[in-house]
């Protein structure tokens, strides 16, 4: 309703409303009308039925063929099929009904499971995964070699394209791009929420697609744009797995994204129920908690998608501040336009296009005055 007002399109999103309305009575009538014509049919059928045998044994009668009691006998019988026909009918209408939400169910039930690929045999043909790799390899850095990706649908161009690149085990690697450039995709791919239409992911010497989703995920920790916000208490929003949260491990985590003083004034605290995405609490607090959800999980892997977009300059840089020691010895992939952020990585990668350009840390990235530089002198951040 804020936007609607800001946007003074309230007569517009009225007659939207109202047409969608008129709609839903169109549709309402047509089914009024149908169930009218099936009702009607059953009803003809019932009684031209009911007066067709009825004429019969009446001129059966009057021929002598039968009798006025075989008559009434007939009668009585044609009077307990009515109920039954009626029934039929009903019936009918109800599988239709069954029909249309199986339809709907199907959409769902017809669609794959997450479950790895084939993994070749020693014949050759292969067998089939159905858990997956159920332990991670010794090295667990991250290879993407010769990778692209498109979106389903005719005509969508690729996002990512040809894209190679290794994340190192226990090392920070920033992305940078401008928007649409392919960093959230990039991401989610990493956390197998989409796979490659073309080219691989590695983490050491196994096919991500072959380690167990499971697995993988309880070792991921992430802070993404769209990060969902249940409605709960902050204990369980944090600590989203554990039925009982550990007050120790949710206390620290709350201290490192900088929120624990805001609980604490709380009359409830932790207890604190807060609404579906958030509700009753401000954006820059509603992503200090998902940080602390990732902080909580303390996972190897940590993904951080635009982590600090939300957050004052002062907050951003204690949190920073306290993440840099929770990030030794993991491995850290970090998404942002904010390149005060990323400018102490390891590795920075630029994309542009779906397309690796640039890659080197802050330093070398400033000197080569490529697209980073450009990315770094609109920011103001080239003297820093």
């Amino acid at each position: 309703m804020q936007e609607i007002k800001m946007n003074n399109c309230e007569i517009s999103k009225r007659w939207e409303w109202e047409r969608i309305q008129a709609r839903l009575f169109k549709v309402s009538v047509k089914q009024l009308a149908l169930t009218q014509y099936q009702q009607g049919g059953g009803f003809f059928i019932n009684q031209a039925k009911n007066i067709s045998i009825t004429f019969l044994s009446a001129m059966a009668v009057v021929h002598g063929q039968i009798t006025i009691g075989a008559m009434l006998a007939i009668q009585y019988i044609i009077g307990q099929l009515n109920a039954p026909i009626e029934q039929f009918i009903q019936f009918i209408q109800s599988t239709q009904d069954a029909l249309i939400s199986l339809e709907r169910l199907n959409e769902i039930h017809g669609m794959k499971d997450e479950a790895p690929p084939l993994l070749p045999g020693e014949n050759g043909n292969g067998r089939e995964l159905t858990a997956g790799i159920s332990y991670l390899p010794e090295d667990h850095g991250i290879a993407l070699t010769n990778m692209s990706f498109k979106y389903p649908g005719a005509g969508n161009e690729p996002v990512l394209k040809d894209i190679d690149l290794h994340i190192p085990e226990g090392k920070m690697t920033a992305i940078v791009g401008i928007s649409g450039s392919g960093k959230t995709t990039l991401l989610k791919m990493l956390m197998k929420f989409y796979t490659p239409i073309r080219g691989e992911i590695r983490v050491g010497e196994h096919r991500l697609d072959y380690i167990n989703n499971k697995l993988w995920r309880s070792k991921c920790g992430s802070v993404m744009q769209d990060s969902y916000i249940f409605s709960d208490s902050i204990a369980h929003n944090i600590a989203v797995s554990d039925e009982v949260p550990d007050m120790k491990t949710l206390i620290r985590a709350a201290k490192v994204a900088n929120i624990l003083e805001f609980i604490e004034s709380l009359p409830l605290g932790f207890n604190t129920k807060i609404g579906a995405e958030g509700t009753g609490i401000s954006q820059g607090q509603r992503q200090r908690i998902i940080i602390a959800r990732a902080v909580y999980k303390n996972p190897e892997y940590i993904f951080f998608d635009e982590a600090t977009n939300a957050l004052d300059a002062k907050n951003e840089t204690i949190i920073m501040e306290n993440l840099e020691s929770f990030f030794k010895n993991k491995t850290v992939v970090v998404a942002a336009h904010r390149l005060s952020t990323v400018k102490n990585a390891d590795q920075i990668i630029v994309l542009d296009k779906g397309r690796i350009i640039e890659r080197g840390t802050h330093q070398e990235l400033t000197k080569l005055k490529g697209e980073y530089f450009e990315l770094v002198r609109d920011q103001l951040e080239l003297g820093s």
